[in-house]
């Protein structure tokens, strides 16, 4: 091999080639759990490791053969764009953006052409990235299309729905941001856990009092706004790390990610709060990469700060970062890593000596305990709540294979899996749900071992590295054991920062080693497989799912938001606490949440058994073919079903309000 002489490294004594080499080993010993768990991860990852790893040690070999050096390193016989092409491509672009809005304004909601014409475009903006010759790269340009396209995906799905899209949305626009402007205090919400966290429903209030506007349009014209320009951090962020193009190109990866997408259009304080992680993970590597001064890292704490007082699982997340930040100080300081910093690769990563970062942890997780302890939640703090939670869930629940399935952020109703095995479409659309992860996950996996390697090493990486790994335990790990309290679903938009600046450095790494013809195919892979697969991925479209039988629809129309007003007025809106048992109103998830969170009504999942009649006192039947409705069966657990209008709104019963498509209906008092 030809390295300097100051590096006596072999081949197989390379901490990257033997990383490698234990991935592999680790996805054949996991292939056989397939057979004894059918969660789509379970039977994935194996796979997906095993490639990744076979593909870095494909790159060490031809690295090897050619005994290349840094400088040696070339793009070699990929093909390009021809430059007329490249020119007109934005052209092209911008012209399907046009088409996706007069598309959405012509139908009234984002359907499968929509999605089927937003793949096509973020397809041909990725395309651009990879395949542009080095003379055609504008890598401005490609930010500007970037840019545009996630402000016309996220706001094209806000402008065709009449109310709030998902299910929490409601309360902190309805509830807690209604409340502090009612009362023109923060005092309005003191019995609520975001009493100690408020920014993002200060910012909706203080956003509708400056532009005269209503609270759900103040909330779109402030952190709607800021989310699509949010992932201009990632390009800085990456950009830190690696030349413009990878940098885009991770940029364009985040912009299309489901779960970036997701919190985009249900706004809440976790997207908020992604925003504040993402300038703060910006500042950290700032630090790190720069000779930085008292200003820049005011800025990382001030930012900290952001993220403690806006959302508690984002602070959560935030303090996973930090803490993988001060474990890669401490790789450096006290291993052997310390002798690396001559070895770095100067072309690729500056060295820089460890940042201390000891008081930035310290000060923020003290901080984060005050805040929590001080924090109302269910008539205790919400740091003993949560911890008697997590101590329950321990002891009672927690096993190997005791597998989560995806949840709703709603409550769980429709997280269980029906008794009977999975019809051959719900494998299919389980898969399109995950392929867009699993691509940028095998990529990451390719980007985390060309990291590894002593000479590359150095903390911003190590300190990602170390993120990205804790935070799939949490994401992927814990679940697999039973452990579902640090809600998983919350952590994928967090995840896939990391996840894209890896993938950005292990696809270049393969551009510059791998034989041409293996590169372009995974390139092919990550420019027509990603994109489409995330933007057909559930959470893109929760405001109107592509597979409506079999995810349920998080927004409403508007006789369906006119029946949820109107039964308000009619009951007066009574608190949970003011009704009998018999008062409830039992009606399908997620409809039921709506009800529930707007205080129009208490309301409940309704329990609907095969062969058995319906014994509520009060229900409701909403006709919707526009996404799956889901009811307790005799076990308790959540099955998608249509049910009859007859099942649920019975003969016994008197139906006192009917807009046509829902029907709301009480025991008669004949009966």
């Amino acid at each position: 091999m030809a390295y300097s002489s100051s590096n006596h490294e072999t081949w197989y004594t390379r901490v990257d080639v033997i990383a490698a080499i234990v991935g592999l080993a680790m996805a054949l010993a996991m292939f056989p759990l397939r057979f004894v768990a059918s969660q789509v991860y379970v039977k994935t990852i194996p796979i997906v490791l095993g490639v990744a790893c076979g593909l870095y040690l494909l790159a060490v070999r031809a690295d090897r053969r050619r005994g290349t050096g840094t400088s040696a390193r070339r793009q070699r016989g990929l093909p390009t764009l021809p430059s007329g092409l490249t020119m007109a491509l934005p052209s092209i672009v911008l012209l399907g953006l046009a088409a996706m809005v007069l598309l959405t304004a012509l139908q009234g909601t984002r359907t499968p052409l929509f999605f089927g014409l937003s793949s096509v475009v973020a397809t041909l903006v990725l395309g651009q990235i990879v395949f542009a010759d080095e003379r055609d790269f504008h890598g401005g340009l490609l930010l500007f299309q970037i840019v545009c396209f996630a402000f016309v995906f996220r706001f094209t799905a806000l402008y065709a729905t009449p109310g709030l899209i998902g299910i929490d949305a409601w309360t902190h626009i309805t509830n807690l941001a209604e409340s502090i402007y009612a009362a023109e205090s923060v005092s309005g919400i003191a019995d609520d856990k975001h009493y100690a966290s408020p920014f993002y429903h200060l910012l909706v209030v203080a956003s509708a009092l400056l532009y005269d506007v209503s609270l759900i349009t103040a909330l779109y014209l402030s952190v709607g706004v800021v989310m699509p320009l949010s992932i201009l951090l990632v390009y800085a962020t990456t950009h830190l790390l690696v030349p413009q193009r990878w940098a885009v190109l991770a940029t364009g990866l985040y912009a299309v990610a489901s779960y970036v997408s997701h919190w985009g259009i249900h706004i809440i304080p976790t997207s908020m709060g992604l925003v504040f992680f993402l300038g703060v993970l910006y500042a950290l590597v700032r630090v790190m990469r720069i000779e930085y001064a008292t200003r820049d890292f005011g800025l990382l704490v001030l930012l900290t700060v952001a993220v403690i007082l806006t959302h508690q699982v984002s602070t959560f997340i935030m303090l996973v970062v930090l803490v993988a930040a001060f474990l890669a100080q401490l790789v450096f300081v006290l291993s052997p890593f310390e002798v690396g910093y001559s070895q770095l690769e100067t072309s690729v990563f500056r060295a820089q000596k460890p940042v201390n970062l000891v008081g930035l942890v310290v000060f923020d997780l003290g901080l984060t305990i005050f805040m929590w302890s001080l924090t109302p939640f269910r008539e205790e703090s919400f740091l003993a709540t949560v911890l008697s939670w997590l101590h329950s869930t321990l002891v009672d629940s927690a096993g190997f294979l005791n597998l989560a399935g995806p949840s709703d952020d709603g409550g769980g109703e429709a997280a269980e899996a029906a008794s009977a095995g999975p019809t051959l479409l719900e494998q299919v659309v389980q898969y399109v749900d995950v392929l867009g992860f699993l691509v940028l996950l095998g990529a990451m996996f390719v980007g985390c071992l060309y990291v590894v390697r002593r000479k590359r090493a150095e903390q911003s990486v190590v300190t990602l590295l170390f993120a990205a790994a804790i935070m799939l335990v949490f994401v992927l790990g814990l679940p697999m054991f039973g452990i579902r309290n640090f809600i998983p679903t919350r952590w994928f938009a967090f995840l896939y920062v990391p996840m894209v600046i890896f993938a950005a450095i292990g696809l270049r790494h393969l551009v510059t080693t791998v034989d041409a013809r293996v590169v372009f195919a995974c390139l092919l892979v990550v420019v027509l497989v990603y994109p489409g697969a995330m933007i057909f991925a559930a959470e893109s479209n929760a405001d109107q799912p592509v597979f409506p039988d079999q995810h349920e629809r998080l927004a409403y129309d508007e006789d369906e938001l006119a029946a949820v007003s109107t039964i308000g007025e009619m009951a007066g809106e009574p608190r949970p606490s003011e009704m009998r048992p018999d008062q409830v109103l039992y009606t399908d998830h997620p409809y039921q949440t709506v009800l529930k969170r707007t205080h129009a009504h208490h309301a409940d999942t309704a329990t609907v058994a095969d062969g058995e009649p319906v014994d509520h006192d009060v229900t409701l039947h909403r006709s919707t073919d526009a996404g799956a409705t889901y009811y307790r069966d005799a076990n308790g657990f959540g099955q998608a079903r249509d049910i009859p209008e007859t099942r649920l709104c019975r003969s016994t019963q008197a139906t006192v309000y009917t807009n046509g498509d829902v029907s709301l209906c009480v025991a008669s008092p004949a009966t």
